[in-house]
């Protein structure tokens, strides 16, 4: 068996945090290739070594000192080192960095030497070889990942190696100009690694023990997912629950690649196992999440349903004003888009006026203010009574619902509520569907 691993920054924070991951490598074998995020926060208050890193950029940019950030990141690279205990050092390395920084380095560059340097201390301690992710990793000028060039050249870099530490969350153009992913693009990396190589898992290490029903800082010990499939989790990260990058899922999916999300503080929990296909008897729904920032345009017109190109010209004159859907439900004389609210600010107005003009309705009106909830599960696929259970949660509480979209695939419910019923709402639901195992 071979496994890919991937750390987060929290797996990675401190000398303390290396030894557990240390520890849990060498405690399988088959845990061979292993992708390093850059250090998070060792405490609440402490501050992630990415962001020191955009501070530097931004302070050149600005014409200011960035000495002080630049010194804290130094300074912690340092302590690891220095508590682990290794013949290794990085100060060639911050030297011409800092030189790097004061020339004009590029945002993607700075962004990106947390995961370098903290990956060549884990290769240094780990005694594995550090494998650059810069030289197989590649994206082309306007930063879009080749993948399957990425899958073509990692495969062959990684065939020459038995094991190796590699950095996450960047690579680099075919002219060596570093390219970033978003935020917790590490995720994405380890993907990428674990398809280029064949593996029979991917675990990515993070501070929880897997996914869990409903977010922890609204529902007080909501039960952990032993199994989430690869759907199920496309819905759920979308709507908002962050163990893992969204992006993170496609590389490995079309292999059939399972990913193993797990504690790095819990090694022995078996965190959650995510898959293509899953039994459908785990209970009715797996998971709940939401976002908050939405708003609505209500669109009433008789006999809209008999008017040709209607719904096309709404989302032209949306498409006109850069303004992506995320919903778009409607009736026989009623259609209802859900935006972000972000993309209408300031435009409303000008917004308004163009659906009239574009479909000439009997009423149109925002509404701002808006979340989303989702209810995702696959044992809601021709289960009676779901929708049922859940507006009864709802309507216990007195929260209204603005707006209720089931997707075909019955994988899913999303409703639409006013913001000040978010975290209400969300215990709600999650209270209608705490004894379905």
């Amino acid at each position: 068996m071979l496994k890919v691993v991937k750390f987060g920054g929290t797996s990675l924070a401190s000398a303390t945090q290396f030894r557990k991951v240390g520890e849990i490598i060498r405690g399988d074998k088959n845990r061979r290739f292993v992708v390093a995020s850059a250090p998070g926060k060792r405490f609440s208050s402490d501050i992630k070594v990415t962001d020191l890193l955009l501070s530097c950029y931004r302070l050149v940019r600005e014409g200011e000192s960035f000495e002080e950030p630049f010194g804290q990141i130094c300074d912690r690279f340092r302590e690891i080192i220095k508590e682990l205990g290794i013949d290794f050092s990085l100060e060639k390395d911050f030297a011409a960095f800092h030189e790097r920084i004061r020339k004009g380095a590029s945002e993607a560059y700075i962004a990106s030497r947390g995961e370098h340097f903290n990956s060549r201390i884990l290769a240094a301690y780990l005694g594995y070889p550090f494998v650059e992710s810069a030289e197989a990793i590649l994206f082309d000028e306007k930063g879009r990942l080749l993948e399957e060039e990425t899958n073509e050249r990692l495969g062959a870099k990684l065939s020459q190696y038995s094991c190796a530490v590699l950095p996450g969350f960047y690579g680099a153009t075919e002219f060596g100009d570093i390219r970033i992913f978003s935020r917790g693009g590490s995720d994405i990396t380890g993907s990428l690694v674990a398809r280029a190589v064949k593996a029979d898992i991917y675990e990515n290490w993070t501070d929880v023990s897997g996914l869990l029903m409903a977010d922890p800082r609204i529902v007080e010990n909501p039960r952990s997912m032993e199994v989430v499939t690869y759907r199920e989790l496309r819905e759920l990260s979308y709507m908002g629950a962050s163990v893992l990058h969204e992006d993170a899922i496609f590389p490995v999916r079309r292999e059939g690649i399972p990913i193993n999300i797990r504690n790095t503080d819990e090694p022995d929990h078996i965190g959650t196992m995510i898959v293509e296909r899953a039994d459908k008897s785990v209970g009715i729904v797996t998971g709940i999440a939401g976002k908050k920032g939405f708003g609505a345009i209500y669109i009433e017109k008789s006999m809209m349903n008999n008017e040709l190109g209607f719904g096309r010209r709404v989302l032209s004159v949306l498409e006109e004003k850069g303004i992506s859907f995320e919903h778009f439900p409607s009736g026989i004389d009623t259609m209802t888009v859900v935006v972000d609210r972000a993309a209408l600010f300031g435009h409303e107005n000008e917004l308004i006026h163009a659906l009239q003009k574009a479909v000439q309705p009997d009423h149109i009106h925002l509404v701002e203010d808006l979340c989303l909830i989702a209810v995702v599960g696959r044992g809601m696929m021709g289960n009676p009574g779901t929708a049922a259970r859940l507006f009864t949660g709802l309507a216990k509480e007195n929260i209204n619902i603005r707006m209720i979209d089931q997707g075909s695939s019955e994988l899913n419910i999303i409703v639409a509520l006013e913001e000040k019923d978010y975290e209400k709402a969300i215990r709600a639901i999650y209270e209608a569907f705490a004894d379905q195992v």
